[in-house]
Order: C-alpha cells, then sequence, then structure tokens
C-alpha cells in the first residue's frame, strides 16, 4: 500500500497514522487529519499545519476535540471556519462566536449547525445575507420567535 491509502485506509493502526502525520505530503498529512482512526492528539497537531487542506481535514473530522475545534474557529483561512462552523462537535460557544464572522458562508455554516443555540440562531434570523436567514428558517431548532420574526 501506498501512503496515500494508507493515510485514509480507516482500519489502519493509530501507530501508522501517528507516524504519516508527519510526512512531507500534505496530501498525505489531509487524507491523516481526515482518517477516523487518526488519534485526537495527532489531529489536535495537525490543526496547526501550514496548509489549509490539512486544517481543513481536522476541522471536518467528527473525532477532533472540541478545544481543537475552538482553535480552528478563529483560523486565518475562512474556509477552515466554515467547515468548523459545521461540526456538530464544535462547543456552542464557538458557534457564537462564529455567528459573527464577517464571512456569510462561515454565518450560514452556523445557522446549518443543529447544535447552534436558540439565541444565536435568533440573531442569525436577522442577518444581513438574505441565505443566511434562509437557512435559519430551515434549522429544526430555530425559536418560535425567530421564525415569526423570519415571516415578516
Amino acid at each position: 500500500m501506498t501512503n496515500f491509502e494508507l493515510a485514509e485506509n480507516p482500519n489502519t493502526p493509530q501507530e501508522i497514522l501517528s507516524s504519516l502525520a508527519t510526512d512531507e505530503d500534505c496530501v498525505v498529512r489531509w487524507r491523516v487529519a481526515q482518517n477516523p482512526n487518526t488519534p485526537q492528539e495527532i489531529l489536535s497537531s495537525l490543526a496547526t499545519d501550514e496548509d489549509f487542506y490539512v486544517r481543513l481535514g481536522v476541522a471536518r473530522n467528527l473525532n477532533t476535540p472540541q478545544e481543537t475545534l475552538s482553535i480552528l474557529a478563529t483560523d486565518e483561512d475562512c474556509d477552515v471556519r466554515w467547515v468548523v462552523a459545521q461540526n456538530p462537535n464544535t462547543p456552542q460557544e464557538s458557534l457564537s462566536i462564529l455567528a459573527t464572522d464577517e464571512d456569510c458562508d462561515v454565518r450560514r455554516g452556523v445557522a446549518r449547525n443543529l447544535n447552534t443555540p436558540q439565541e444565536t440562531l435568533s440573531i442569525l434570523a436577522t442577518d444581513e445575507d438574505c441565505d443566511v436567514r434562509w437557512v435559519v428558517a430551515r434549522n429544526l431548532n430555530t425559536p418560535q420567535e425567530a421564525l415569526s420574526i423570519l415571516a415578516t
């Protein structure tokens, strides 16, 4: 098997994934970051990778620790923040902060997340971007008061 295949195989032992996490090829590290079997401490380490695709993989991984997702919520790249906003394990405090992001795609990701606090959804119901408001309307956890605002 190649390093690419090993890095993406969910049956690859954690010791091998840990070794592949330092591979010079960013595509290998990206695949390690997305692998559901990658240890949490390796995901935390990959969250600071210079390659934003690697950080995207960490943000997308459902096993990424909440502390790491909170760090990635402040990433310089809006695509990383967008993926963090959609991760169901992102802490509510981070979702509330991401709801004020300058990038409307990030705010849309927060509006889509079923774990976004109702108070945050209520704030997003008045967002300047109509697509953000549309996603808020589709979120099953949006409170009635926010839906009333959206109806007007």
